[in-house]
């Protein structure tokens, strides 16, 4: 197998979606694969908010989605700063959304809290 040139990693389109049906939404979001720099935000969050000693709910899956929701170009339609708007959204709906983009990602049980410290 060739070696990859720097050209080649940068083209790659390496960020697979997902289209996942959110009837209490309405309709259809589409849902991507996370960007590292997206991850690591979210893994910093969680990290932060855990050595706080919070009582404030960590808005997982609203992280996720505000991270992952893309539109049909795959621009993000949130940022960080619509966490707490999406957390308070249907839990069921978030679960959907959340379970789709963690699959896409690969992050099985246990991964979210190894990246929180725990």
């Amino acid at each position: 197998m060739a070696l990859l040139t720097r050209n080649a990693i940068l083209s790659a389109d390496d960020l697979p979606t997902k289209d996942v049906p959110v009837p209490e939404w309405g309709g259809t979001v589409r849902v991507r694969s996370l960007m590292a720099r997206d991850r690591d935000a979210i893994d910093a969050a969680l990290h932060d908010a855990r050595k706080d000693n919070s009582d404030e709910p960590l808005n997982l899956r609203a992280m996720y989605a505000a991270a992952g929701i893309v539109d049909e170009k795959g621009v993000q339609l949130f940022s960080l700063d619509d966490v707490e708007a999406l957390g308070a959204k249907s839990g069921a709906a978030l679960d959907r959304v959340y379970s789709a983009i963690t699959e896409l990602n690969r992050i099985g049980p246990g991964e979210v809290d190894k990246a929180a410290g725990e």
